[in-house]
């Protein structure tokens, strides 16, 4: 039998039981549409975590302090106050250090920001001037701290939109006084919004002159200087950026005497995003194979039911095999059908699958904008799929139907 004979005889067979035929296709639906969509909200998870690290800033690395070790007991990274000042500008000013193109030290701490009758909790970040190109920050309106301002220690402060947003809902915040700590800032600009990274939500922050957080909201020192708790480094280019970890490291053990374990740690972003690619395809996998139980259901139902149909149709098979048909026509036969069945599931599982992604970008999650990346190669990979696991799970009722002796078929009831 051709092909094109046993398709249309499949159908026909399927047709005729119309609701069993749709309970069978909606456990591949519900198994492909979990599976897909689970898929593709692991691959939006990755692309907006990446784009949240390459939104840091262009070559970007970052020096943190190092981890204390009291008793034998190791802290964790950044616990030692072991970076400051002293050590940005010698990154600046060091011909060892050529492809340094920009430094921007950072000072963080958590303060309430009072303005009026309304406050909110904030990061605080002491910047320098360098710190809006070093990071990619967009003001919306006002200046950002100058030169002039961290010279003067001024009291001064630049808000991220949503800080902007709860503090002054009604009205333009430049030239509005705030109140870090019990002392007034003068709000000199606005950030435009750019959502949360791996170091923190820029919308959530709040930026002042560094000398102004260094000598007027804490005082951390080390030794004589004080400290900072980050210094980003910008790299020259992308190509140079395994070179200026090299330098920045070689100026920093010059500026600490280190002679043997290095009291600061670098990171990159290729690192970053490195590691949380693998993660997130950890995570992405995770999710398939969760989703994949259901779609494994879906697989034994076709099966169940199959088989049940060869039962109903022992007789049409051996009527059928009596005037001829071979034993392939008939597994070609139920293969059609199964296949037929998963098929179907998995193009509507797709459509349920395009619905549930669509519904998922709604949600918020936090800071992080999600959006679930629902690519043609996963659409062909579920309908694939689909139709593998109906022919993998119709093999066995269609071989038990194939190899029916046409006389005991005709003899049953």
């Amino acid at each position: 039998m051709k092909l094109t004979d046993a398709t249309p005889l499949a159908l026909r067979s399927l047709t005729a039981n119309k609701m069993r035929s749709l309970l069978t296709i909606l456990g591949i639906v519900i198994g492909i549409a979990s599976v897909i969509s689970m898929v593709a909200l692991g691959r939006g998870a990755q692309r907006a975590i990446v784009t949240q690290i390459q939104g840091m800033g262009l070559n970007l690395v970052m020096v943190f302090p190092g981890a204390t070790n009291t008793g034998g007991v190791q802290g964790s990274v950044g616990s030692q106050a072991s970076l400051t000042v002293k050590d940005a500008e010698a990154l600046v000013n060091s011909a060892d250090a050529p492809s340094v193109a920009a430094v921007a030290p950072e000072t963080r701490q958590f303060a309430q920001i009072v303005a009026g009758g309304v406050n909110t909790n904030s990061s605080v970040l002491g910047v320098t001037p360098e710190y809006q190109d070093v990071r990619l920050l967009d003001l919306a309106e006002g200046d950002f701290v100058t030169q002039q301002d961290v010279t003067a220690r001024s009291m001064v402060v630049v808000l991220g939109s949503r800080v902007a947003e709860t503090l002054f809902p009604d009205g333009n915040p430049v030239g509005q006084i705030v109140r870090i700590r019990e002392r007034p800032f003068t709000v000199v600009g606005v950030l435009k919004s750019k959502g949360g990274q791996i170091t923190g939500s820029v919308d959530d922050s709040v930026y002042i002159p560094l000398s102004t957080s260094q000598y007027r909201l804490q005082a951390q020192r080390r030794g004589s200087a004080l400290s900072v708790g980050t210094i980003y480094v910008s790299a020259a280019n992308s190509s140079s950026i395994q070179q200026t970890v090299e330098e920045v490291a070689n100026v920093l053990r010059q500026e600490h005497r280190i002679v043997s374990d290095d009291d600061f740690t670098i990171r990159t972003q290729e690192e970053m995003m490195q590691t949380v690619s693998q993660v997130l395809a950890i995570f992405t996998l995770f999710l398939g194979a969760v989703a994949s139980i259901s779609l494994l259901v879906g697989g034994i139902g076709i099966m169940n039911i199959m088989l049940v149909s060869v039962t109903e149709r022992t007789r049409e098979i051996g009527l059928r095999k009596a005037v001829g048909a071979k034993k392939r026509d008939i597994l070609i036969q139920f293969l059609i059908e199964a296949a037929t069945l998963s098929a179907a599931g998995g193009a509507v599982g797709v459509f349920f699958a395009w619905l549930l992604t669509r519904a998922m970008t709604r949600i918020p999650m936090g800071n992080a904008n999600i959006n679930p990346q629902l690519s043609p190669d996963i659409i062909a990979l579920g309908l694939i799929t689909a139709t593998a696991i109906g022919l993998f799970f119709g093999v066995y009722p269609a071989a038990r139907a194939a190899r029916m002796n046409p006389i005991d078929a005709l003899r049953s009831e």
